[in-house]
Parts: structure tokens; C-alpha cells; sequence
């Protein structure tokens, strides 16, 4: 297993990145070395794991801020890795994958993944996903500090801010931090229709129409949580949270 390293390019220490932990999990040496060193040029300090048992081992001793996870892994796959590792300490999970298969993609986001990227994929946006998903995280913890007043109901379906807790007919359901900021967005302006390109905006930072199919599937996880009824599909257009009419 790789040392930890961190940029010594001067510039690098005033990045978004700097003193940020990332464990990158992979084991194509070719792969892991390219994103490493893309990682380390934005300022980040990177670790490398190339199995499953390495990973989860790192995680627990290094504890990085993101893990940038393959889905497949000798010893056990990065699944198990993300189930492991979250049990013990959520962090933010990039979920990578060779299959561009959206049920693999819904069974890693229903793990506690963030976010997934199917091979191949530029480094140009492996980087930008990563900033994004630790602003991400920056501003849940600073929503924890500054809450919103109440609670939102919209019928069945209660979203508390300040705690980020999203409860339906009374039960507590889980979401990941991308799923909560998804129905946030969504609960924001109920009824009415955002598209693809607005949610992968708002939610994502991420202006590029290429990714619109990680809305399309986090959209689908969500349902499975809170269920399908509640998020109505405009084909061709977008989505809209379903509310009681007044």
C-alpha cells in the first residue's frame, strides 16, 4: 500500500483541497496511479488501497475525508468495503464502476455511496466531483450549526432541516447527504417541474449535461425510500416533488 503523499507544488496548499484526506481504492495500477496523482495536483493528501481488506483497514486507521471506491475488488468488493466503512464513521463515497449498469449504480447508492462514475471517465471530473462532494459535507455541517427554524410536512413526508432527518408516516428514513439535498431541492418548490440540468446544478454544482443520468439514478433511489408516488417524472423534461393539494 501507498505512503501518504501530499502536493509539493507550492501553489497546491491554497487549494479547496488542501489538508484533505483521500483514500483512493482500486486495483488497476494504471487507474489508481492517474488518480492519485490528478488528486494530489488539487492539493489533496491521497492514500491508495488495491482490496478490499486494505481498504477497510486504511479507512479505520487513516480516516480520510472521501474515499474514491471501485466496485470491483479482490478480497471483497468495494460494496462491502462502503457498508464496513460506514458502520463504523460516515464519509462521503465516489463509487466507481467498469459496468455502466444502473442496477450496480442503485445497489452502491443504497449502500451509502454519494455519487458513482462509470469507466471511463476524465480526470477533469473525477476532480470535480470530489470538491463537490466535500462541499457537500462542509455544508451539512454548517446547516448542523445554523439551523432553519421547523419543520417542513408536506403531507406524509417531514423534512427537518437542522437535524437533516426525513421522516414518512412517522418512520425515520435514511438518506445519504446527496439524497437529502436531492428532496431539499425538490421540497423547495413542491409541484413544480426542474429539470435535469437544474437539479444537477443545485445539487451537484455540476453543469455538465453529461452527468444528468447520476440525477436520473439517485432520483430512483430516493423513491425507493420515500416512496415512488411522491416524485413524479415529466419525460423528456425532469421531476417534481408530489404534494397533498391544499
Amino acid at each position: 500500500m501507498e505512503q501518504t503523499h501530499s502536493s509539493h507544488n507550492g501553489a497546491a496548499t491554497t487549494t479547496p483541497g488542501a489538508q484533505r484526506r483521500i483514500l483512493v481504492v482500486e486495483d488497476d495500477p494504471t487507474i489508481v496511479d492517474a488518480i492519485a496523482a490528478r488528486l494530489r495536483a488539487e492539493g489533496f493528501q491521497v492514500q491508495t488501497a488495491g482490496d478490499g481488506p486494505a481498504a477497510v483497514d486504511t479507512a479505520q486507521a487513516w480516516q480520510p475525508d472521501l474515499l474514491v471506491l471501485d466496485v470491483m475488488l479482490p478480497g471483497f468488493d468495494g460494496l462491502e468495503v462502503c457498508r464496513r466503512v460506514q458502520a463504523t464513521r460516515p464519509v462521503p463515497v465516489l463509487m466507481l464502476t467498469a459496468r455502466d449498469d444502473e442496477t450496480d449504480m442503485l445497489v452502491g447508492l443504497g449502500v451509502g455511496a454519494d455519487d458513482y462514475m462509470t469507466k471511463p471517465f476524465s480526470m477533469r471530473e473525477l476532480a470535480a466531483r470530489v470538491h463537490v462532494l466535500l462541499r457537500r459535507v462542509e455544508r451539512a455541517a454548517l446547516a448542523a450549526h445554523t439551523p432553519r427554524s421547523g419543520i417542513l410536512r408536506l403531507g406524509e413526508l417531514e423534512i427537518d432541516h437542522a437535524q437533516r432527518r426525513v421522516r414518512v408516516r412517522g418512520v425515520d428514513v435514511h438518506l445519504t447527504p446527496t439524497e437529502f439535498d436531492l428532496l431539499v431541492c425538490l421540497a423547495n418548490t413542491p409541484r413544480a417541474v426542474l429539470s435535469r440540468e437544474q437539479l444537477l446544478a443545485e445539487v451537484w454544482d455540476w453543469a455538465d449535461a453529461s452527468g444528468t443520468r447520476t440525477v436520473d439514478s439517485h432520483i430512483k433511489a430516493l423513491r425507493r425510500k420515500i416512496g415512488a408516488e411522491r416524485i413524479r417524472t415529466v419525460h423528456g423534461v425532469g421531476y417534481a416533488l408530489e404534494t397533498p393539494a391544499p
